[in-house]
């Protein structure tokens, strides 16, 4: 138990410095924008005197060490800056990041119920006809694009003609799940399947290889040869012991997750953090582009933190380094 404690107090000691290396990165190379924040402030009509007296009332002539302490202390009281429109970056973060939260989690829980399923089965069935299919089904899944598979599911399944109608093509107002679960339902569908399916693909392969190489162990052998029946050996033993190296895996397709949700967004015009960062970019807004990044990032770590401490407790092995 010491030891567990341990090394769970040196993931959470690790998590600050993360954090703050993230913030730093992610503020330099914003610094280095062409966009000029004081024109985007004051307009083009602006006179280059209001320009200069903008820039050090703001302290955009600051060295960029300073700046960045100062927008430090600024995001530990939760102020992200103000956008082109004058609005608060942090108010419409909070508004967007729990839309791509909810379409990431739903993905992830497709992509690793769908993993397991077929991953336990090809193990199970090594080197038969179904796990050949599934194999090929996997290799092909994996090498989908999401954002391709979002256009081809809005061509079969969208509301769109010659397609069957099933779902919305695009969704033009958010509904909460409290609201109307089944239009939220309905809604989501379709994103989460593109998001899901590529990382699906490359976890059942993963749980493939490790539930392989836990049925060759020595001790379930045993099991069965002692009267165990196979497939309880393979639920409470095998099943557990095989799920250290996808869970490992997990924390890094987490953040293709979000990073794909956010192209998947744009596609079905969720407005979410993906509509954001391209109103952004396309207005030049710095600091909302600034914000939507960082909010990601951050969210990126947090999870490979929990992931990093999941680990660290389902295997026993590691609590002893």
């Amino acid at each position: 138990m010491t030891n567990l404690l341990r090394l769970i107090g040196r993931r959470l000691a690790a998590f600050p410095i993360m954090v703050l290396g993230v913030t730093f990165l992610v503020f330099a190379v914003m610094s280095f924008s062409p966009a000029d924040p004081a024109r985007l402030a004051l307009g083009e009509s602006a006179s280059a005197d209001a320009l200069e007296a903008y820039r050090e009332t703001h302290g955009l002539n600051d060295p960029l060490l300073t700046r960045y302490f100062s927008f430090l202390g600024g995001l530990f009281k939760g102020d992200l800056g103000t956008t082109t429109g004058n609005t608060p970056v942090t108010d419409v973060v909070l508004k967007a990041f729990p839309i791509t939260l909810q379409l990431t989690f739903i993905g992830l829980i497709i992509a690793v119920v769908i993993a397991l399923v077929f991953g336990v089965l090809a193990a199970v069935h090594r080197d038969g006809w179904v796990d050949h299919a599934i194999r090929i089904l996997s290799i092909a899944a994996l090498a989908t694009p999401s954002f391709w598979l979002a256009i081809l599911l809005i061509q079969w399944l969208g509301t769109i003609p010659g397609a069957w109608g099933v779902f919305p093509a695009l969704i033009t107002s958010w509904t909460s799940f409290f609201t109307d679960p089944a239009t939220y339902v309905n809604n989501l569908t379709l994103p989460a399947l593109a998001l899901a399916v590529p990382v699906a693909g490359s976890l059942t392969r993963v749980v493939r290889t490790a539930m392989v190489e836990e049925l060759d162990k020595d001790y379930v052998r045993t099991a069965i040869g002692g009267g165990i029946p196979r497939g309880t050996v393979i639920a409470r033993n095998v099943l557990r012991n095989a799920l250290i190296t996808p869970i490992t895996v997990l924390g890094l397709r987490v953040g293709y997750l979000m990073g794909g949700a956010v192209i998947i967004e744009i596609i079905f015009n969720i407005q979410a953090m993906g509509q954001l960062i391209l109103d952004g970019v396309t207005r030049n807004d710095v600091y909302l582009v600034q914000g939507v990044t960082l909010t990601v990032a951050i969210a990126f770590i947090v999870v490979n933190v929990i992931v990093d401490l999941l680990y660290v407790i389902v295997n026993p092995r590691i609590r002893s380094i």
